[in-house]
């Protein structure tokens, strides 16, 4: 049936009770059945191979059984969808109330056009010959290729070979950042591989002097924050807008980290909340006003870049002008400019709701309306599911729907709010359910 099955029907159901497969299976046939007319009768489908067999996960927790119900149609899309909503009449499984969400049908024949299209893709990049290389084509992926092998790790994150021993470091959001960096010579970046800034490379910031070199958007002023706050930030550059540091070219790498600012005083840091304990910023162990161009490539050539302060006032008189302006009209915009701020201690429910609405986000709080966890709303779901620390509120911009309610009640949330109320066949008394707008009345 799998071969030739047009479309999978997903459904996600939550029970109140412990049950097993078989319950489930049950449930599908017996309360479905004469629903839809002999013609549409799941029995009758399977026995002609119009539908493939029923698979069931099943996960128990808290009393409680979760899981996904899969099956395989080769019926066309107006009775596919058809069955699917019938799927959701289910309202006990076993001796257990129940609830039961279609969460998307996917169209098999699309999935295997796109497999195709990837195959032809990497056919078209790998299977034909390549053609003659000139000298310099040659030379610069030797060279490429040697950068890329000196990438290590420092505490199993990706790193540059000088990150332990050089007094500098360039912290970056992930991988391609380091190796971007490391094929034009500085060898003392490490990789933070998401917005949590890890506990080892917040150890690694106190005796050094650290310079963030981060994308213009809202993941580089998470990490930016996140870094102020556990560990000792210096120095912040920012890629240009609309980029990356991955994709910069080597001047664009040697402007940013030349016009890096001081944390303290970089535009919309919160370096003041952060930094509680009175510790001051490195000392710099390069003189700027001794430097030249020529000084900035022999230290990119040791592979330790960033450690220098920021343009002094007498090179600024000197021809200066561009780290100049980065204090004046010509500072280069907050990171995230233009969407919902990261969050900071003492924001209120209404300031999170209203930077979540519209974002496409979904932030985990806890009762003080500190954020625990920031996911995208496709994932907000499985992002509270493996939250290790329970939240108190869920803010999302989206409609709240049985299913998260399901799973609020059970993780112990005590607030969901979203942007619309969905339409509950039961709603949890653990759980209060509110709107945007019940927030701003």
């Amino acid at each position: 049936m799998e071969d030739t099955a047009k479309y999978l029907i997903h459904a996600d159901f939550l029970a109140d009770g412990v049950v097993e497969r078989s319950d489930v299976v049950g449930a599908v046939f017996g309360q479905t059945e004469g629903l839809l007319g002999d013609d549409l009768d799941i029995r009758g489908l399977q026995q002609s191979s119009k539908l493939g067999r029923i698979d069931v996960e099943v996960h128990h927790e808290s009393g409680q059984s979760v899981g996904e119900i899969t099956i395989a149609s080769s019926l066309d899309r107006v009775e596919t969808a058809t069955l699917a909503a019938a799927l959701e009449a289910i309202e006990r499984i076993g001796p257990s109330h129940a609830a039961v969400e279609v969460g998307r049908i996917e169209d098999v024949r699309a999935a295997k056009r796109r497999g195709v299209v990837d195959r032809a893709k990497e056919l078209l990049a790998t299977a034909f010959d390549e053609g003659v290389m000139d000298s310099d084509a040659i030379l610069d992926e030797v060279r490429e290729s040697i950068r890329v092998e000196d990438i290590t790790e420092y505490a199993g994150y990706p790193a540059g070979p000088n990150v332990e021993t050089s007094d500098a470091i360039i912290v970056v959001e992930g991988r391609s950042d380091v190796l971007t960096l490391l094929k034009y010579g500085v060898k003392n970046a490490i990789a933070v591989e998401g917005t949590n800034v890890p506990e080892a490379v917040a150890d690694l910031t106190i005796d050094k002097t650290v310079t963030a070199f981060l994308d213009g958007d809202r993941g580089g002023d998470l990490i930016r924050r996140e870094l102020a706050q556990v560990g000792d930030l210096d120095y912040v550059a920012v890629a240009p807008d609309d980029k990356s540091v991955e994709d910069l070219s080597r001047s664009e790498v040697d402007v940013a980290l030349r016009n890096k600012e001081p944390a303290e005083t970089y535009e919309g840091s919160d370096a003041e909340a952060a930094i509680t304990d009175g510790s001051t910023t490195h000392a710099s162990p390069v003189d700027v006003s001794a430097r030249n161009s020529g000084d900035v490539a022999a230290e990119r050539n040791s592979g330790d870049v960033a450690s220098e302060t920021p343009t002094t006032a007498a090179e600024n008189a000197s021809g200066g002008a561009q780290a100049a302006g980065s204090s004046s009209e010509g500072d280069p915009p907050a990171s995230g400019a233009g969407t919902a701020q990261p969050m900071a201690v003492g924001e209120t429910l209404a300031d999170h709701v209203a930077a979540v609405v519209g974002s496409d986000r979904t932030r985990l709080l806890d009762e003080s309306m500190v954020v625990i966890e920031e996911a995208s709303s496709a994932d907000g779901f499985e992002t509270l599911c493996d939250a290790e620390t329970v939240p108190h509120v869920v803010v999302l911009d989206g409609e709240v729907t049985q299913r998260l309610v399901d799973l609020a009640a059970q993780r112990g949330v005590a607030e969901i709010v979203g942007t619309d109320r969905g339409t509950f066949v039961k709603q949890p008394t653990s759980v209060r359910v509110r709107t945007r707008e019940d927030i701003s009345s």
